[in-house]
């Protein structure tokens, strides 16, 4: 699949992962990191301390917890790892994506992506409740800082969707969230950290009022498709699809190969996972599935018992070593 933008009020598949499978040889460079949820967030290692006015969204169309004591096994390494949000992941047959959060179940350590990006149509099948996609077990290859291992779509709530005959027509447009399982040995160069700005410290389950500063990350690609993770800071401009998805406003455009990265508040709580793209006449936004609904919903279904997002460090807006320019919430209607 490849990225389609279509002028208008139109929202345009997200491939902002796929189109880009064929890339074979990857150079992925990550930069480092410097109200409550039924799904619980595992509190940071103890050895661990890093240092360092309203807006309508514009018609549906896709561009292709609080903390609790339980501390499932192995806890993941708050800081930065090889592994993390902003990794790039590659699913077989289908395309490339930004990874999201770190999650665990017990003993299992998965990575967040769009469960699009598994998805095998054109950049026009946006419906997770009728659009094709890979089957769960399909080997994700995942493009760690150093080096490459090979993790396994452990779940995808587009499967579980067909798989139920789910009949929300907001959940099927906007529940986009899967895990890549990776495999034990993989383990000790996870981090949770989301770079440059830490956290996640837990699941925002709090509406996302228009014009609430948010935080996230670009991955474009650079000469010879070398990627590398920069800063996006933006604004809320409205709840999609009932409150399945959020749309926001930012000065950096989205592009294909960003879907599944992850998205925080200004309180370092983690509101979701980048699903699709929109394009109007006057301001684009970028369309988040809001990650407390999504890991509710694999709760309630298939998804693997105990799911917990992985906790990061301390959140911080201005990160070090940025150019505040890169933090810049762009002006919109009823944004100033």
């Amino acid at each position: 699949m490849a990225l389609h933008a279509v002028a208008g009020p139109r929202r345009t598949v997200s491939v902002l992962a796929a189109g880009l499978a064929a890339a074979a040889a990857l150079a992925v460079f990550t930069v480092p990191v410097g109200t409550a949820a039924a799904v619980p967030v595992i509190p940071p290692p103890a050895a661990a301390a890093p240092t360092p006015p309203v807006v309508t969204a514009p018609p549906a169309t896709t561009a292709r917890a609080e903390a609790s004591d339980l501390v499932p096994h192995p806890a993941v390494v708050a800081g930065p790892g090889s592994i993390g949000p902003g990794t790039v992941t590659e699913t077989t047959g289908a395309g490339l994506c930004t990874a999201g959060f770190v999650f665990t179940a017990g003993e299992r350590t998965f990575l967040g992506q769009a469960a699009h990006c598994g998805g095998t149509g054109d950049e026009t099948e946006t419906d997770g409740c009728t659009s094709d996609a890979v089957p769960l077990g399909t080997p994700v290859l995942v493009h760690g800082r150093d080096g490459t291992v090979t993790g396994t779509l452990a779940w995808s709530s587009w499967n579980t969707m067909q798989a139920r005959g789910e009949r929300d027509p907001d959940a099927c447009a906007y529940n986009d969230l899967a895990l890549v399982e990776l495999p034990a040995g993989a383990r000790p160069s996870v981090g949770a950290a989301v770079p440059f700005f830490g956290g996640p410290g837990a699941v925002r389950t709090a509406p996302l009022p228009a014009g609430t500063p948010v935080y996230g990350l670009t991955n474009p690609p650079g000469a010879g498709g070398v990627r590398t993770v920069g800063v996006r800071a933006g604004a809320a401009a409205a709840e999609v699809g009932g409150g399945w998805g959020h749309a926001v406003f930012a000065v950096q455009d989205g592009v294909a190969g960003e879907s599944g990265s992850p998205l925080l508040d200004a309180q370092g709580r983690a509101i979701g996972v980048l699903s699709s793209l929109t394009t109007t006449d006057d301001l684009p936004s970028i369309e988040y599935t809001d990650l407390a609904r999504a890991l509710d919903y694999a709760a309630r279904t298939d998804g693997p018992a105990g799911l917990a997002l992985a906790g990061g460090p301390a959140f911080t807006a201005a990160p070090a070593g940025v150019d505040p320019r890169a933090l810049a919430t762009p002006a919109g209607p009823g944004l100033g």
